[in-house]
C-alpha cells in the first residue's frame, strides 16, 4: 500500500507539472526586477508573493567521538553506506516501475510474464554487484532496502518468488551472519541512527542523491532522541 501510495503520488506529480507546461496556464510566476517582488497571475490577475519558497535544510551539528575508535567505527560504516545506498535507491527505483506496469496488466497470465521477466533482469543486475560486498555491506544493504521501500528484503523476495524462495534466502544469508529480515529502525538501533546522520550528511554534500524513505524519519528528532540516551534521560 505504501509503495501504491508513492506511484499515485509521482504519476500526479508528472501529471501536474504537465498541464502547468501547457498553453493557457492559469498560474503564472513573475518577477519584478526593479522592487525584486515575485508575483503570481492567476487568470490575468497579479498577485504579490511576499516570501520565496526554499528548500528545508536541516542544520547538522558537528560530529564528536568520545574516542579514535568510535571515530574510526564511524568512518567505515559511512564508507559502507555510502558504498551500499544507491542500490537501495535503484531498487526501490525499479519495484516502483514494476508495481505501475502491473497495475495497468489486467490478465494474470501476462503479469505472471512480466514479473518473471523483471525479477530475471533484477537478479541479473545486482548478483555480480552484490556478491562482492563485504558481510556488513550486505547488512547494511538489508536494512536501507527496507528504508526505501518498507518492506525488508525477506518480504520482497517472498512477494517475488515465493515463501520457500524467500526461507531459502534467508538461511543462506545467516551462514554469513546476514538476516534479509532486518528493519531499519533509526529510533532504536544505535548503528541505524548513524546510518541515517551519514545519509543526511552525504545529501547535503551532495555526495549522494537524496531519496525520501518510504516511512517518516524526522532527522531532528531522532538526534534529540539519540542526545537524550546519551545524557541518560
Amino acid at each position: 500500500m505504501k509503495r501504491l501510495n508513492h506511484i499515485i503520488y509521482i504519476v500526479a506529480f508528472f501529471l501536474a507539472g504537465n498541464l502547468m507546461s501547457q498553453k493557457g496556464n492559469p498560474l503564472e510566476e513573475i518577477k519584478n526586477d526593479s522592487t525584486n517582488t515575485f508575483y503570481y497571475i492567476v487568470q490575468g490577475d497579479t498577485i504579490p508573493r511576499e516570501f520565496i519558497d526554499l528548500e528545508e535544510v536541516v542544520l547538522l551539528n558537528k560530529l564528536e567521538f568520545t574516542s579514535k575508535k568510535d571515530r574510526r567505527r564511524y568512518l567505515i560504516l559511512r564508507r559502507k553506506t555510502r558504498k551500499v545506498y544507491p542500490y537501495a535507491k535503484l531498487a526501490s527505483e525499479r519495484l516502483a516501475v514494476m508495481q505501475e506496469r502491473l497495475d495497468g496488466i489486467e490478465d494474470r497470465r501476462a503479469r505472471r510474464k512480466y514479473t518473471k521477466r523483471i525479477q530475471k533482469y533484477i537478479e541479473e543486475e545486482f548478483s555480480e554487484k552484490l556478491k562482492k560486498l563485504t558481510r556488513t555491506e550486505g547488512q547494511i544493504l538489508v536494512k536501507l532496502i527496507h528504508r526505501q521501500t518498507g518492506v525488508t528484503a525477506f518480504d520482497l523476495v517472498k512477494e517475488l518468488r515465493t515463501g520457500w524462495r524467500a526461507f531459502w534466502y534467508n538461511t543462506t544469508a545467516n551462514m554469513f551472519d546476514i538476516s534479509i529480515k532486518e528493519e531499519y529502525l533509526p529510533f532504536d538501533v544505535k548503528e541505524d541512527y548513524l546510518i541515517e546522520d551519514i545519509l543526511e550528511r552525504s545529501f547535503q554534500s551532495n555526495i549522494l542523491e537524496r531519496q525520501s524513505p518510504a516511512f517518516t524519519i524526522d532527522f531532528l528528532d531522532l538526534t534529540d532522541h539519540w542526545n537524550r540516551k546519551s545524557n541518560g534521560n
